[in-house]
């Protein structure tokens, strides 16, 4: 069962497996998928992003944007700075701040740009990575820990500025299903002995009514399985509803609808990471590794769209970095003269831009509200047909 032979590590992931094989005994012996991600990511002090274990840069499962170097903080920074310039300054709001790498480069180049936000605030759920976030911003940008705050949840007065989230939504939990000409079943979580295993279930009204949906709008045959993220819509709009004026940007790896049901995308895109090695098995050592599935970045606009918010943009990341200057970051620093400096770049460059690595599997998307001109971000490239 674990993955770690950290006997902490191995400790925490036992205590959450012995949390979850309570629910899914007061379940009568199922528990939906949906219930059992939040728990491996988000149960108080036991899951992946909430008990301490730090999951980020080459130490840890994966590397974000942020993670790589300063360039893509640098290049956000231009698209917020093009906002917070109509406001006349304004907030920042990070949904999921990570490691607190981002929000200190942010700061940082937002600065330089002579742009800094009335305040900076991170929304997220666990004491953990709130510490690593403080500890990260004393030694990054220590001049401005007193402009950051943390809220345990939305403002509960609309703001102006810019809501942002960079691979935030894969991590909302998602609800499973297979679909075959005969019938529509959920799958779950159950117990097969100690072990928890996947199990399935006749789905509920209202998953059937949207997979069905599914199968007659793409055509698939056979054997099919996927999931969905319910909470997506209303999630979007809480965000939507907390910004005043300004910008709401997502940032993660996805498709528009046609794209992630596709009928070829058989077996779905759920995806577990740990020790940066890629898996399909969710149940391997649950609050060890990160659980994330693609998103749906159809329902994003959607939910925006009836939010009342306007679409700026739909765009792939090589694309959307192209757009907020990364070109000129690069040039630039190949005219000072630092060979050294000149080559990490990049090589942090390759890693955000080319098409095998986050370029065109990551995508950014942007929703506007009170705003006179465009945003900085969507003018190299337009995928908004994709949707």
């Amino acid at each position: 069962m674990n993955a770690s032979s950290d006997p902490e590590a191995c400790k925490v992931s036992a205590a959450l497996v012995q949390e979850i094989r309570a629910r899914i005994e007061r379940s009568d012996g199922f528990l939906p998928f949906d219930a059992y991600m939040e728990a491996a990511l988000y149960e108080p002090g036991l899951g992946y992003y909430c008990n301490g274990l730090v999951p980020f840069g080459e130490q840890g499962d994966f590397i974000t944007a942020p993670e790589s170097g300063s360039l893509f903080a640098r290049c956000l920074a231009n698209c917020i700075a093009s906002v917070l310039g109509q406001l006349g300054q304004g907030v920042v709001l990070e949904l999921g701040a990570g490691s607190g790498v981002l929000a200190a480069d942010l700061l940082n180049a937002l600065q330089v740009l002579d742009t800094l936000p009335e305040h900076y605030c991170i929304l997220e759920r666990s004491p953990a990575m709130r510490a690593l976030q403080r500890q990260t911003l004393r030694d990054r940008a220590p001049a401005f820990v007193d402009r950051v705050s943390w809220l345990d949840r939305l403002p509960e007065s609309p703001v102006s500025g810019v809501l942002f989230g960079n691979e935030v939504a894969d991590a909302l939990p998602v609800r499973r299903f297979r679909w075959n000409p005969d019938g529509v079943r959920e799958l779950g979580v159950a117990l097969d002995s100690d072990s928890l295993c996947e199990c399935e279930r006749p789905a509920d009204l209202e998953l059937e009514a949207h997979v069905r949906q599914l199968a007659r709008a793409y055509q698939w045959q056979g054997d099919y399985q996927s999931e969905y993220c319910a909470a997506l819509p209303d999630w979007i709009r809480s965000l939507s509803d907390s910004l005043e004026r300004g910008l709401l940007l997502m940032m993660d790896y996805g498709y528009g609808r046609g794209e992630y049901y596709h009928p070829q995308r058989s077996m779905g895109t759920l995806i577990c990471h740990y020790r940066h090695t890629a898996s399909a098995d969710p149940f391997r050592s649950p609050g060890l590794q990160d659980i994330t599935a693609f998103v749906d970045f159809t329902a994003i606009a959607e939910a925006a769209d009836d939010a009342g918010m306007q679409l700026q943009g739909y765009t792939s990341q090589a694309q959307f970095l192209l757009a907020c200057g990364i070109d000129r970051l690069m040039e630039a620093a190949g005219a000072d003269g630092d060979t050294v400096r000149f080559l990490r770049l990049s090589n942090e460059a390759k890693r955000l831009m080319l098409p095998g690595e986050m370029g065109e599997r990551f995508k950014a998307t942007g929703f506007s509200r009170g705003l006179d001109q465009a945003v900085t971000g969507f003018t190299a490239q337009d995928l908004r047909s994709r949707l």
